[in-house]
């Protein structure tokens, strides 16, 4: 019989804990548990759980929500995309559209979608128009956009593509100056499809703890409990704990559509900057359906600056691990889910959206 959340509470207040170690999740979905199961107040105060980069709503770069919003208002197309996205803002003139959400106000035809079938089911009832999927997200989302290319679209099916993966933005925090973090729980939806294998480079090249959890409180419970016992033990390795559905090597089927339908590139996150093979792109024998092909004109280069953020808000700061949310200087002030300033509070799976959703309605900045 598997342990319970409490027995596993229990264990890790059994272990010789050392003053202070940082546990970073990786996982957006991972944030919304531990708050809404309220793990961090059940933990001892010495283990510090710090959000990290796995919301991709939050790194879609300003300027792919800008060319989605521009080709919806000035194409006569129809134009899907994930329901998150329609409130996420772009830095505009007050009086400027500045969401996908306002240009469906003021005529353009949006429609949010749950999955990429729904899109192609949109495109066969609406032949005689192009219709844009603006495909946003990581390896999990990503995954089956390629499939659903792999096994043929309606011709009149495009994707804007926004795809990033998620190991290369860990990789990036890790060598830096200071991670800010000791040891790592990894995504269990993205090591479903990727396999576990992919953050073995967390232990050989960082000698971190690391284990890959699912999204209930006893599988992170465990998975912390792994990461805390390999600290303590000064024996890291990559442990998995989801082992329901994550295997070493993934998802075969999955990442072989990826391969074949895209291509890794160097990619831009909001407020981050370009990280490197970060990125999902479309392979030259897709580029039938590739969106910025078929409308060009629309892709403002101007706007691929680092600091893409609103003015005054924190939101990359949160997305990389350096704050947590109630620590932005807009939250709870300007920024609130009604009037969301940055895309960390638009999202279900922003660290912001997460804290406010859990109580904290509270600044500390």
């Amino acid at each position: 019989m598997s342990a319970t959340a409490r027995q596993w509470l229990d264990d890790i207040r059994a272990l010789p804990l050392p003053e202070n170690i940082r546990i970073m999740n990786v996982c957006g979905g991972h944030e919304r548990s531990i708050t809404m199961a309220g793990l961090r107040g059940a933990l001892p105060d010495n283990i510090e759980l710090i959000p990290g980069p796995g919301c991709p709503v939050c790194v879609c770069p300003e300027e792919d929500v800008y060319e989605a919003i521009q080709i919806a208002l000035h194409e006569d197309v129809i134009l899907t995309a994930f329901g998150d996205m329609l409130r996420v803002p772009v830095n505009v003139p007050k009086d400027a559209i500045r969401s996908l959400e306002q240009a469906k106000a003021s005529g353009a035809d949006i429609r949010p979608v749950a999955s990429p079938m729904e899109s192609v089911q949109i495109a066969h009832d609406n032949p005689d128009k192009p219709v844009v999927f603006f495909a946003t997200g990581f390896e999990t989302t990503t995954a089956p956009v390629a499939a659903m290319l792999a096994e043929g679209t309606p011709d009149n099916l495009y994707v804007l593509l926004s795809g990033r993966l998620t190991w290369p933005a860990v990789a990036m925090l890790l060598d830096s100056e200071e991670a800010g973090f000791d040891a790592l729980v990894a995504p269990g939806h993205v090591a479903t499809v990727m396999g576990a294998d992919e953050w073995q480079f967390v232990i050989d090249h960082h000698k971190m703890p690391a284990a890959v959890a699912g999204f209930t409180p006893e599988s992170l419970l465990a998975a912390m409990y792994s990461t805390l016992r390999q600290k303590i033990e000064q024996r890291p390795f990559l442990d998995n704990c989801y082992p329901e559905v994550v295997t070493t090597g993934g998802n075969t089927s999955a990442k072989k559509h990826l391969s074949h339908v895209m291509k890794v590139v160097d990619a831009n996150w909001r407020g981050v900057g370009i990280i490197p093979d970060s990125g999902f792109a479309l392979t030259e024998a897709y580029a039938g359906h590739d969106a910025r092909k078929q409308y060009p004109g629309y892709a403002d280069t101007a706007r691929k600056r680092a600091g893409q953020m609103p003015p005054g808000c924190d939101c990359a700061r949160v997305v990389l691990g350096k704050i947590y949310p109630n620590e932005c200087r807009l939250y709870g002030k300007a920024c609130t889910p009604r009037t969301p300033i940055g895309p960390c509070m638009v999202s279900d799976e922003g660290a912001c959206r997460i804290w406010w959703a859990g109580g904290v309605r509270e600044s500390a900045a």
